[in-house]
């Protein structure tokens, strides 16, 4: 990888900040769900932190991204708030869709969060349609489309890159390859050994980077991002990573290899990231200390915001299906 792109030691400390707060809200989700104080379906990102960390770092508020049912990091990565994003996920009228759209379909047009889609795959044709209205309105903006690598195998990942290729249009699709498609291994389902090299297919870019490193995907993410902005088109980046827990929260994972999990457990990619920081002397203990103890307060507060907000009201069933206002 070039270090062209290479994050500065304060870039890297804000994609920490990310990661640490990523972290943390998987940890606490898990555990409210636990409690039965909220019932959803959740689908854990843990393990998988870093990727939409340095990708948003990369990114402006005003760029776009699109992404999937496990997708929650991606969203407080660009910059979703805390407190809409739980009061969302409780179905609370205070969520940023009224409580309407849950965590399959979380949105925040104010920070370039586009959408969020439960049909595997569907991301990418979203992202492609949001780009081109970028490109013809000429306001540089770029739009990432997040999906996993099963998706890869359906008819929406080939059309998607080729349209996009054909019209050089400002998307970047990010495969996060956790290595497994729901309940099926990537082997068992994939026939190319790597996804990054489906993009020779599009002529495009493909880059196939360890998603867990911070300074290998930050820089692969700005070289896409300068790419798209520059006109010259979409990439496709594969990062390589891997979920620490089964497809769906209560999910008992006996289909994921034993020894490969607790591999990948051990090379936890936060600690290793937090390490480095005060190897390096980008950051002290204390420092991280401070840092992690406020994104524990956020949380704490946006929970409680959550779960004391109403649930919407019946009139609100089909409200927003439609614009509303009389038709010329």
């Amino acid at each position: 990888m070039t270090s062209t792109y290479a994050p500065d030691r304060t870039t890297l400390f804000g994609i920490y900040k990310r990661v640490a707060l990523l972290k943390a809200n998987d940890e606490r989700s898990r555990k409210v769900i636990m409690t039965g104080r909220l019932v959803m379906p959740y689908y854990s990102y843990r393990g998988q932190e870093v990727i939409p960390a340095a990708m948003a770092t990369a990114l402006t508020d005003d760029d776009y991204w699109v992404t999937i049912y496990r997708g929650i990091h991606d969203m407080l990565a660009k910059g979703m708030p805390l407190n809409d994003l739980w009061a969302e996920i409780a179905g609370r009228v205070d969520g940023t869709c009224k409580g309407k759209g849950g965590p399959m379909h979380l949105t925040y047009p104010e920070k370039g969060i586009m959408v969020t889609t439960g049909i595997v795959g569907s991301s990418m044709p979203i992202a492609n349609g949001i780009a081109w209205g970028s490109q013809l309105k000429g306001n540089n903006r770029v739009t990432v489309a997040t999906f996993g690598d099963g998706a890869t195998n359906i008819g929406a990942f080939h059309e998607s890159l080729n349209l996009a290729s054909v019209w050089k249009l400002p998307v970047i699709f990010l495969c996060q390859n956790n290595l497994y498609s729901e309940h099926t291994t990537y082997e068992k389902a994939t026939a190319a050994k790597r996804v990054a090299d489906r993009a020779a297919a599009y002529n495009m870019p493909g880059v196939r980077v360890n998603g867990n490193d911070p300074v290998e995907m930050y820089a692969a993410a700005r070289e896409a991002v300068d790419r798209a902005r520059a006109g010259d088109g979409p990439t496709l980046i594969e990062a390589m990573t891997f979920r620490f827990y089964g497809h769906v929260f209560g999910d008992a994972d006996a289909y994921m290899d034993k020894g490969q999990k607790q591999a990948a457990m051990d090379a936890d990619p936060v600690p290793l990231f937090r390490a480095r920081l005060i190897a390096e002397g980008i950051a002290t203990e204390a420092e991280l200390v401070a840092i992690e103890a406020e994104i524990e307060t956020r949380i704490d507060t946006a929970v409680e915001f959550a779960l004391a907000s109403a649930f919407p009201d019946l009139g609100e069933l089909t409200r927003d299906v439609y614009a509303e206002g009389e038709v010329a």
